[in-house]
């Protein structure tokens, strides 16, 4: 039989997006993109001539080898598929997750460019610390739509894709940074039976082992459960590693009829010690001591080189996360939906951080070590109305989502505090003019400290606790209007109020705080998408976002103070022009996207010295992605991102004395941010050789990137390259082989502390046993 149907979906790595306006990008470059787009536009097989306003006719029935079926929005605020929406985003999905080996969601993130990982410092807590195109998205992380609060290191074992949308993020997500937001997409259980479990092994203890169970319930429902138990050690590096498991059932009402209802629950829990990383090469000294500065890279010691204590730090965390997705469809495309969730994480460590800052590495040749620690518990209530559905109005078509969003988080945080300290015991502070028992073993040599030192304290939870609610209330809308095949508007609003408040305890002669913040912001998009084929894209777009004070609800860097209190969100705003293509009969995604994006009310300090909103941030940039299958046995996937973000204005600093204060504009104005590289690349890429063997390989590039806004410490440039093979043995039993790091460099991931550099893992290897049964 036939049917009519609109043009074919992205079968694209990327998934929606949002909608914007008037961007401010040049006319050449808009020229270069579509001269770029020109000879894709009929990659596929598409005929200039035929008439774009006869409909298309569909022959249902077996698909063709060489067709992939469209990557789905997992969400129903993306009002178009992937191939006209406009923005850049891009969609990990579950074959690059398995075939890369990630088990985590930072070794997922690594196939993306122009994403770089953060690493923990005194007020930022240990976990997943994410920077898209040079902004902190930390608290910008999401499941299955909704935020995801509370410092974590996230888990795969329940994902099926993972969704990174680039650029301002607050018109679907509310607050949020510049850079833009992820979002988690679980498993749910499915129309089939299936049994899926995986078996492996490796180097540096590596043990890992999954299950995916999924059963049908009658002819209506269906039941899933997925299980995990890891551990590890980190390759290359002493003492690092620890365990953890986790289980996430999930049982679905409702399949075939008009009414479903998912009921999802999610627990993963862990106990590791966390790395220290590398102090950097501290170029601190001036006058007499000018022959001892460094050169602010990392100091050069073998990469082993751990400077915690192995009796001492440690990090437990526990997530529990509980989902009742209802959702009804009225006909003609009409959908109510209505999802509740309560999310609770602890987050509670002790880790020591090698404090570059005091002098001591240029000095003494010493590190003081530094305990950082916290016990955090976040709880999170969440609720989400939704209408989503098509319309016309003559002979505009229009694909909508309306809806509201409330949430309430609360988060209780306090710090160990440890007797008699952990200042040198010499001299009562932080200055390591020696090391050993003598100083408590709270300084450490710089080269072959010695993790095992018998350091015994007592430890106690500090009675300064700190409390933050927030609650928030937003109504949203996006609406995807087709003018005509040719033409497309897609735009978006949103609302939001945003009510913090901050009490900390009093302790001994420190009085007790308290901040508030009571504030909304609206924030928008805009985009006009071009489709020069029924294959390809080319849009404009704008977007904003809003980051009020306090944007990390107590548990993170953006924290709120008395300082920050009275001031106005910071407000970004993003211009983009790119294109976007389905070529080789849907198998192969590409895009690329031109974008310029600028803060201009940044918190810094102000001439007065106060903090105030008159900073500025400015970013331009280039990305190109592919996504897809050359052939039916060539795999690829990656990009390229090129970002040029400078700090246009960063306030003021003090040139005089704290009694008598002298603000000058500060030096730093025009330096390249901290945490962001101007090159990055990544690319993986698998070919079956036959229906039982494939290999493939997998490079990473970064670009130099800077620690801290002087630019003055950064971590080198890096290419780091792995490989995988697998091996069908049968049509239930398969078997994968990893090397992660494959030639053992020495590179160093995370950088947003000024005072270390966290240390890339050496070469590691995993055999992963697959079984369907």
């Amino acid at each position: 039989m036939t049917k009519t149907s609109p043009a074919v979906p992205s079968a694209s790595s990327f998934i929606r997006s949002r909608k914007h306006a008037a961007p401010c990008l040049t006319g050449s470059a808009l020229a270069v993109l579509a001269t770029l787009a020109a000879p894709l536009a009929h990659a596929d097989g598409g005929n200039k001539d035929v008439d774009p306003t006869i409909p298309k006719v569909e022959v249902t029935g077996a698909a063709r080898r060489d067709v992939q079926a469209p990557v789905a929005s997992s969400s129903d605020k993306f009002t178009a598929p992937l191939l006209d929406t406009p923005k850049s985003v891009s969609v990990i999905p579950q074959e690059v997750i398995s075939q890369t080996a990630a088990v985590t969601l930072t070794d997922a993130l690594r196939t993306v460019p122009g994403i770089t990982i953060g690493a923990g410092e005194g007020g930022n807590p240990v976990g997943d610390n994410v920077f898209i195109r040079g902004y902190n998205a930390q608290t910008d992380t999401y499941v299955d739509g909704i935020r995801d609060s509370g410092s974590q290191s996230r888990e795969i074992f329940n994902l099926e894709q993972v969704e990174v949308v680039k650029g301002p993020n607050s018109a679907y997500g509310g607050r949020s940074s510049a850079g833009g937001g992820i979002n988690l997409v679980s498993k749910s259980a499915q129309q089939d039976n299936f049994n899926n479990a995986s078996v492996g092994i490796g180097t540096d203890k590596y043990r890992r082992v999954t299950g995916d169970i999924n059963r049908t319930l009658g002819n209506n429902a269906a039941f899933r459960l997925n299980v995990m138990a890891h551990e590890a050690d980190v390759a290359g590096r002493d003492v690092v590693g620890g365990d953890r498991w986790g289980i996430a059932p999930t049982v679905t009402f409702g399949l075939n009829g008009p009414t479903k209802a998912i009921l999802s629950y999610y627990h993963m829990q862990s106990s590791e010690i966390p790395d220290t990383g590398i102090p950097f090469n501290n170029p601190f000294s001036s006058g007499v001591n000018v022959a001892k500065n460094g050169d602010g890279t990392p100091i050069d010691v073998p990469r082993e080189t751990f400077y915690g204590l192995a009796n001492r730090d440690f990090r437990d965390t526990k997530t529990d996360i509980g989902t009742v997705d209802l959702r009804h469809e009225f006909g003609g495309g009409l959908v109510l939906r209505n999802v509740t969730r309560y999310g609770k994480s602890q987050n509670d460590f002790v880790w020591t951080q090698p404090d570059d800052s005091k002098g001591n590495v240029v000095l003494y040749g010493t590190v003081w070590r530094r305990a950082n620690t916290r016990v955090t518990d976040t709880e999170t209530m969440a609720n989400t109305t939704a209408l989503t559905g098509k319309l016309s109005t003559g002979a505009i078509k229009h694909s909508f989502n309306a809806g509201v969003e409330i949430s309430r988080e609360t988060t209780e945080r306090a710090a160990y505090v440890f007797t008699p300290g952990t200042n040198n015991l010499l001299t009562g502070n932080t200055v390591c003019a020696t090391s050993g028992a003598a100083t408590g073993y709270n300084c450490a040599p710089l080269v072959n400290p010695n993790p095992y030192d018998p350091w015994v304290y007592t430890r106690s939870v500090s009675p300064a606790l700190t409390k933050v609610k927030t609650n928030t209330r937003a109504v949203y809308a996006f609406d995807t209007i087709e003018f005509n095949p040719q033409w497309m508007l897609n735009i978006g609003a949103r609302w939001d109020e945003f009510k913090t408040v901050l009490d900390t305890a009093a302790n001994g002669a420190t009085a007790a705080v308290r901040a508030h913040v009571d504030t909304s912001f609206d924030t928008y998009q805009a985009g006009l998408v071009y489709k020069p084929s029924a294959n390809g894209s080319v849009y404009v777009s704008y977007a904003t976002s809003a980051t009020p004070p306090g944007n990390d609800g107590g548990d993170g860097l953006d924290g709120l103070t008395v300082a920050v209190q009275n001031l106005q969100p910071q407000e970004s705003k993003n211009w983009e022009l790119g294109t976007k293509w389905e070529v080789l009969n849907s198998r192969l995604s590409l895009n690329a996207a031109v974008f310029q994006s600028k803060m201009n009310n940044a918190r810094v300090t102000a001439p007065d010295g106060t903090t105030q909103n008159v900073g500025r941030k400015e970013l331009k940039g280039l990305e190109l992605g592919f996504s897809g299958k050359l052939t039916n046995a060539w795999q690829v996937f990656g990009g390229y991102t090129w970002l040029d973000g400078i700090v246009a204005d960063n306030g003021y600093l003090n040139v005089g004395t704290t009694a008598a204060p002298r603000y000058e504009p500060s030096p730093y104005n025009g330096n390249i941010f901290p945490t962001t590289p101007k090159h990055s690349a990544s690319l993986w890429t698998s070919y079956a050789f036959n229906k039982d063997f494939s290999a493939g390989i997998g490079m990473n590039y970064v670009d130099k990137v800077y620690a801290n806004i002087n630019n003055t410490k950064y971590a080198p440039s890096y290419t780091r390259f792995d490989a995988m093979a697998s091996y069908n043995l049968n049509k239930n039993v398969s078997f994968q082989l990893n090397i992660q790091n494959l030639g053992d460099k020495l590179y160093f991931d995370r950088v947003s502390s000024p005072h270390y550099a966290g240390v890339g893992a050496g070469r590691s290897a995993s055999l992963t046993a697959n079984l369907k049964f």
